[in-house]
């Protein structure tokens, strides 16, 4: 497990608890309140010492149907923001890594922006995103010219935007396609 706090690896160390409480959305005469089973558990980083919680529902037989959810700290396992990235870098990052557990799209786009602050930054300036990274891509000052993996996955980001940015429509059942 990689701590969320501190992002040092350590062994899984859960401790679970079980808790119930009442349910009554579907109540009428003859459907009783049911119980809702749930669980949580908590993990302690032996390296930071902060405390990592997690969230599960059981269905009325108590087999698990969903994955654990982590409830603190809220936000995906980022770890420390280096002090090298501008202040309105890291603060767009730290909110990206904080909805990525309640909306990935909110997330997409606060990283989209990340990306395109860092483009501005070192003057990859242009009418949208796509072409920034193009300029960035076609760059030929050897000094800032990108490794080829770093390349790939930039690319990858600028095909990945563009689709998810502008809906396409399937050309069979003219449903448009989620990402």
């Amino acid at each position: 497990m990689k701590c969320p706090h501190c992002a040092i690896h350590f062994h899984d160390n859960w401790y679970p608890q079980s808790f119930y409480r009442q349910g009554n959305d579907l109540w009428d005469e003859t459907n009783p309140p049911f119980l809702r089973h749930w669980m949580y558990r908590s993990a302690l980083c032996p390296e930071c010492k902060k405390i990592t919680l997690e969230v599960v529902r059981l269905d009325r037989a108590g087999d698990q149907p969903e994955d654990w959810r982590q409830i603190y700290p809220i936000g995906a396992n980022r770890g420390p923001v280096p002090t090298e990235v501008p202040d309105n870098i890291a603060q767009d990052y730290i909110q990206a890594c904080n909805v990525l557990p309640i909306s990935a799209t909110a997330s997409a786009a606060l990283s989209r922006r990340c990306l395109q602050n860092m483009l501005h930054t070192h003057g990859y300036k242009d009418k949208d995103l796509a072409k920034e990274i193009d300029l960035l891509l076609n760059e030929t000052d050897p000094r800032k010219a990108l490794p080829h993996k770093l390349r790939e996955t930039v690319d990858a980001i600028r095909n990945f935007g563009n689709f998810s940015a502008h809906p396409i429509d399937d050309k069979t059942t003219l449903q448009v396609i989620d990402v």
